[in-house]
């Protein structure tokens, strides 16, 4: 993308005054341009295939449809590429986060966040950054991965993620476990004696063989299949 392109966000959020306060926020930065609002999750789902914006702010518990549901609908219908979702969320450690991680959402953002924090987010996830410190992730997936007698937050998530992980190269899944365990791209190439470039393509090869929209989801998928254990290092 080119310096000059604004990023096209869609607000979601059920309380019409953070709904307002985030549209405000936004329109009053320079490099964004807020191309619609929704209420509900059924509504940003329409309006993000409408829309087709770059990044969704997705709140996360609303009435209806959840905030994990429209994350898993948008995304398995969006077209190339797919737009980035920004989880909005009171509390971190919460399942209903980890479901949305799980659903293919590239990052969460805690709702009282300063505004300079909300736009640098916006603007990582869109790039494809890290949006956070890896470990905050990591500590979110390793207190919800093995909660799976939780029913409910399950019948909420899409189909389980690929556990097949013997269409992978030997590299591939190291490159992979390393992510999962919070390592950086330089970390990593650091590690294996090879160049940032080449970490990238391998975990983009093999985010693309798992169906995986995002660095997160790796982290979760890695989990739930074993690939790394909580508490292993």
């Amino acid at each position: 993308m080119s310096a000059q392109e604004a990023t096209r966000v869609l607000v979601v959020d059920d309380q019409f005054l953070i709904r307002a306060g985030l549209v405000g926020l936004l329109r009053a930065a320079p490099g964004f341009d807020v191309v619609g609002e929704a209420a509900d999750g059924a509504e940003a789902v329409e309006l993000a295939a409408a829309l087709r914006p770059d990044v969704v702010l997705m709140d996360i518990r609303m009435p209806g449809m959840s905030g994990i549901v429209a994350t898993a609908r948008i995304l398995a219908e969006a077209g190339d590429p797919p737009p980035r979702i920004l989880i909005l969320t009171t509390f971190d450690l919460d399942e209903y986060v980890y479901g949305a991680l799980r659903a293919g959402a590239s990052g969460f953002l805690l709702k009282d966040s300063g505004p300079e924090r909300l736009l640098a987010a916006v603007n990582a996830v869109r790039g494809g950054d890290s949006l956070f410190a890896p470990s905050v992730t990591r500590r979110l997936v390793e207190s919800f991965a093995v909660r799976t007698e939780n029913h409910e937050t399950q019948a909420a998530l899409p189909p389980e993620l690929p556990p097949d992980l013997d269409q992978l190269t030997g590299r591939e899944v190291e490159v992979l476990r390393m992510a999962a365990r919070g390592l950086s791209n330089a970390d990593i190439a650091e590690l294996l004696f090879i160049s940032g470039a080449t970490v990238k393509t391998h975990l983009n090869r093999a985010m693309t063989k798992l169906n995986l929209a995002s660095r997160a989801q790796v982290v979760v998928m890695a989990y739930e299949t074993g690939l790394v254990r909580p508490g292993g290092a």
